[in-house]
């Protein structure tokens, strides 16, 4: 027999709210209903810039004080924040577009807002991972999202090594001037043939989804200007689960041998396919093994 939840205990009269309040990524039509109505009862907004929330406020006939809070001072105005909170004051949190938190400011202050015992409400609505993921075309049921790739070469290449074997769809986001490095990078490491979706301008008006593999991604992106305009995110497919029983019997050494005198006639997946007859290892890791030991020789 089902048993009715007791309701939430009521805050105390005057007691202040931290709102964490999603903002539109493009279309203001995305922007809640309870969004706006959070940012119209704001004593203060909380705002990554305090020029972009403006221009969102006044295009919803709103104004209200703003105060910024950014990485580079996010620790300094909690501290304010939480005792405007003392006081009973109604602050809303948002960012420059989506959810705020997400590879966006505002940890600092939720966490410092909680330990401090003052209500936090959630007023959930866009962000550009769950969008993406909508229209990727591939697997969502498992995502890890791990926001923006190193900017230096040598560390992105790292954080890619670490990602290899993720079995979870990854999703990232890229800025426009470092899309085609990164693609180029993720095809290299993660495999040319991973299936990805780059997402580019997501609910705005230029909204375009590029899907193919990691290897057809890199090279558009080398040679398409609009490619490297607007908004990214990108999501990669997982790394395929190998069969246990399989991977058990290889013997990896005498493997890589095999591809590698492939190499030395054939392209990688040729290499692979050979390899992987011979031996009656999976493709996928006679693939892997080719593709890393071809770059080596670059």
């Amino acid at each position: 027999m089902s048993q009715e939840r007791e309701a939430p205990s009521a805050a105390p009269r005057g007691a202040g709210r931290l709102d964490v309040v999603a903002t539109p990524i493009g279309n203001l039509g995305d922007l809640s209903p309870r969004a706006r109505d959070a940012l119209a009862g704001a004593d203060v907004v909380a705002a990554e810039d305090t020029r972009r929330t403006a221009q969102l406020l006044a295009a919803i006939g709103l104004q209200r004080p703003l105060l910024s809070v950014h990485a580079h001072n996010e620790r300094e105005r909690s501290g304010a924040l939480l005792g405007r909170l003392a006081r009973g004051e109604r602050v809303v949190l948002v960012s420059d577009a989506g959810t705020p938190l997400l590879s966006d400011p505002g940890y600092e202050l939720v966490r410092r807002a909680v330990e401090a015992g003052h209500e936090v409400r959630t007023i959930p609505g866009p962000t550009a991972i769950a969008a993406a993921l909508s229209v990727a075309g591939l697997a969502t049921d498992r995502f890890c999202f791990e926001g923006f790739l190193p900017a230096r070469a040598g560390e992105r290449g790292a954080r890619l090594e670490a990602l290899r074997r993720e079995p979870r769809t990854i999703v990232l986001f890229e800025t426009p001037h470092r899309i085609a490095g990164s693609l180029a990078d993720c095809a290299r490491v993660l495999g040319a043939e991973r299936a990805a979706a780059v997402a580019r301008e997501l609910t705005k008006v230029y909204e375009t989804v590029y899907r193919g593999t990691l290897g057809e991604l890199a090279t558009r992106a080398a040679a398409e200007a609009e490619f490297a305009r607007g908004e990214i995110t990108l999501v990669i497919a997982g790394a395929p689960v190998p069969d246990a029983a399989a991977a058990a019997e290889v013997d990896v050494e005498a493997l890589e041998r095999l591809v590698g005198a492939a190499l030395e006639h054939l392209p990688a997946s040729k290499a692979a396919a050979l390899a992987s007859a011979a031996t009656g290892a999976p493709r996928k890791l006679a693939y892997e093994l080719a593709v890393r030991l071809a770059a080596r020789r670059r």
